[in-house]
């Protein structure tokens, strides 16, 4: 099986892994993105209409060649898999493609897609129509328990300190840092005697050293105001570190089971979770649960999306 795959980014690190997987499982996959540099709103900017309008030439440049069909990963994608006739399209959609800015093009398009594959049962219900659930998967070879002294020893994190992982930028309004902050502050009162609480954040360093960091927190606290299927939480539980988080996306479904993991709707419940793991620090029971969001997983779900399509006609 041969597979167009059309993506804002192709160096995102869950997307090369899908990639892989796929590959795993003799789907050969050709990925091209829009001109011009892929850069997140939050950040600076992003691509601009023209740079999207000269994709559909190469997309359709494309199209001849012996593919099977066209995987529309982000919603953004989705017009110009769909402006070709020819191959039958899957629509991959991540989180912010349908509950950020330009959810309206998500669900437009997704009404004329042969198949839509969302993250969570949440966006299921978003979307109101048949579509296969398909959470980003996690390598839990390079994700894996790690003795903590060695970790913060690598990132050089104090050990003497409590260790809050917030794996993302501070000013992406969907993550919510100054909730993270507001929470961490106040698990700081009820803890203050037993030493210091740091918040870190972090974010643009390499994904190979992430694992290094998961290892070295005795935390991950997730704020964010949505979510799809955070890979931060697949890959904490893969970890066995304890996840703290709002009630976003499929971490409830996720963090089923595990123990210590709080599922939260208020800064009050956040709190309690943070000074429950952080007064006594222990390993969580996560990375059992992992297994059901592996990369073998993952891919073997999407082969099964692809055949569908294909023996449905498109």
């Amino acid at each position: 099986m041969r597979a167009l795959q059309l993506v804002a980014s192709a160096n995102d690190a869950f997307y090369r892994k899908q990639i892989e997987a796929l590959e795993a499982n003799d789907t050969a996959c050709t990925t091209i993105t829009p001109p011009g540099e892929h850069v997140r709103k939050e950040v600076a900017g992003n691509r601009s209409v023209l740079d999207y309008l000269r994709f559909y030439p190469q997309v359709r440049a494309h199209v001849p060649d012996s593919y099977d069909l066209v995987h529309a990963n982000y919603g953004l994608t989705a017009p110009f898999a769909l402006a070709q006739t020819h191959l039958p399209v899957v629509l991959s959609l991540w989180g912010t493609d349908l509950f950020g800015k330009y959810g309206w093009v998500s669900k437009l398009c997704s009404r004329w897609c042969d198949a839509v594959v969302v993250m969570s049962q949440a966006m299921a219900r978003e979307l109101d129509q048949d579509c296969y659930v398909v959470p980003h998967g996690v390598d839990t070879d390079q994700f894996r328990p790690m003795p903590q002294e060695e970790a913060q020893a690598a990132v050089r994190w104090d050990p003497a300190n409590r260790h809050v992982l917030y794996p993302y930028p501070p000013h992406r309004e969907v993550k919510n840092y100054p909730r993270a902050e507001r929470v961490v502050a106040a698990a700081r009162e009820y803890l203050d005697a037993d030493g210091p609480i740091e918040i870190q954040t972090v974010f643009d360093v390499p994904h190979e050293r992430m694992p290094l960091y998961m290892n070295a927190a005795d935390v991950l606290l997730v704020t964010s105001h949505w979510e799809g299927s955070p890979n931060a939480v697949k890959e904490a539980l893969a970890c066995n570190l304890p996840v703290v988080a709002t009630d976003v996306g499929d971490v409830r479904e996720r963090l089923s089971g595990v123990s210590p993991s709080y599922v939260c709707q208020s800064d009050a419940e956040l709190v309690t979770g943070l000074v429950d793991v952080l007064s006594a620090p222990r390993p969580s029971n996560g990375r059992t649960a992992a297994k059901e969001v592996s990369l073998s997983r993952m891919g073997d779900r999407l082969q099964h999306v692809y055949e569908t399509v294909l023996d449905t006609g498109g």
